[in-house]
């Protein structure tokens, strides 16, 4: 008889937590997941996913517009909120099954539909009562949105409750300014909706290149959105016909839907960590090893729960180190240096590497910067500039950061990605042939820094 009921017993069924457990099971190891929601985790159900299909028919408001320009007449186009989420529903709805019955079960896996809380070093309890042991334990919880400690926060929906919007809002209030907060409001204003932006701070996606920040700012503005920045709200009421915000400068904004887009924390409340001794940080983060490893050495934690980097291949590449590590004997530790990232946001962002002020901090550097109107845009009509920015050391002549704004720059990005991920050289975008007629052609003609 085994001395355990699995091999490993996975607690979430996210990017990272299913990930981990169809490798582990392809291996031949004896593995069990608990959700006690959906399959698929935040990214899948109500994140990445759901996001991007939204993204996509937010901006067929512009090339409807943009189709003018080129000699098309479209009639006046009508958009049905309800025609959209029904789809967008089904198409979760269809990767949810794909997850369950392909990743999951297809390959051996126990799923099981609950709650599932640690009560020892290699057991953990479900909902319904029972005890389950298991050789390895990994957390997957992923995260959840926070809300601003002010009154009336609950009034506010979340990124969670977005995607279950009965109606279009008329009129919405975001509060924030990361990328969530950003993707978000340029995507009800592309729909429609009358956008109104506030954040505490001057600006918004703090953590990423003042020029990147700038432009995005001067483009939102175009397409409508009202942007209160270095303000923020201090509560939040009623009223007869939606919501009404009270703003810290004194001044009150009203709308008939707050979102509230400020931040993320892990989802480690009543798991049972505490009286395991499992140790976490300020924010609730389980603290791993560069292995993933907890201080209990047979319990191991990935993905947003961890809060090293809140993205989904983040997650997944962790799942798959865990696996080489503890099932496959091949000690792995996850690489989360040069990340690419998008934004996709109107128009969208890639960047991968160091910001220009965070590159000013350790290296002597040069800044090749272009912004231009693309291509497209010159019959079209539209004022939408392009952004593109290469990040150089000085001495060694190394790509520390690529920055993009504009159409196609999550897709561009990937691939410069690989690039600077092997080191690249501003010497070696120089040599490489332009592709033309292409905006991303700029990377590799950019001859003269300008700082």
């Amino acid at each position: 008889m085994a001395e355990f009921d699995y091999d490993l017993f996975v607690i979430g069924a996210g990017s990272g937590g299913v990930r981990s457990a169809r490798l582990a099971a392809q291996g031949g190891a004896r593995v069990a997941v608990a959700e006690e929601s959906r399959y698929g985790g935040t990214c899948v159900i109500r994140g990445c996913v759901p996001k991007k299909l939204m993204v996509y028919a937010s901006g067929f408001h512009e090339a409807f517009e943009d189709a003018a320009g080129y000699g098309w007449t479209v009639e006046k186009p009508a958009f049905d909120w309800a025609a959209l989420c029904k789809a967008r529903d089904a198409e979760v709805d269809r990767l949810e099954n794909i997850y369950l019955n392909n990743a999951l079960e297809g390959n051996g896996v126990t799923a099981i539909r609950q709650r599932a809380v640690l009560s020892g070093a290699q057991s953990v309890d479900l909902a319904d009562g029972t005890r389950v042991t298991a050789k390895t334990i990994l957390i997957a919880t992923g995260g959840r949105p926070s809300r601003l400690p002010i009154d009336g926060a609950e009034l506010a929906i979340v990124s969670d409750d977005i995607f279950h919007l009965p109606t279009q809002p008329k009129h919405m209030i975001v509060v924030g300014g990361g990328y969530i907060a950003a993707e978000f409001a340029c995507v009800f204003a592309g729909l429609g909706t009358k956008v109104t932006m506030v954040n505490r701070s001057t600006t918004i996606l703090k953590a990423f290149d003042h020029d990147l920040q700038e432009t995005l700012i001067e483009e939102m503005k175009k397409r409508g959105i009202d942007m209160h920045l270095g303000d923020a709200p201090a509560s939040i009421s009623e009223t007869a016909g939606g919501k009404r915000v009270t703003l810290k400068s004194g001044e009150t904004l009203e709308a008939d839907v707050v979102f509230m887009a400020t931040g993320r924390h892990p989802n480690t409340e009543g798991l049972g960590l505490e009286a395991l001794g499992i140790e976490t940080g300020a924010g609730g983060e389980i603290k791993v090893d560069a292995y993933s490893q907890t201080s209990v050495p047979s319990v191991y934690a990935v993905g947003d729960v961890t809060d090293r980097a809140q993205l989904t291949p983040v997650a997944i590449r962790e799942g798959a180190a865990f696996v080489e590590t503890v099932f496959n004997n091949n000690p792995t530790s996850p690489d989360h240096d040069l990340i690419p990232t998008a934004i996709f946001t109107q128009p969208e962002i890639g960047t991968v590497g160091m910001s220009e002020a965070d590159a000013r901090r350790e290296h002597e550097v040069e800044i090749y910067r272009a912004k231009f109107r693309p291509m497209l845009h010159t019959l079209s009509g539209r004022d939408e500039k392009m952004l593109m920015k290469i990040v150089v050391d000085a001495s060694t002549r190394k790509v520390l950061g690529v920055h993009i704004l504009g159409h196609g720059a999550g897709e561009m990005i990937q691939c410069v990605g690989i690039a600077v991920k092997m080191g690249a050289t501003k010497e070696d975008f120089d040599r490489t042939m332009a592709v033309h007629p292409t905006a991303a052609e700029e990377l590799v003609t950019m001859n003269s820094p300008v700082a």
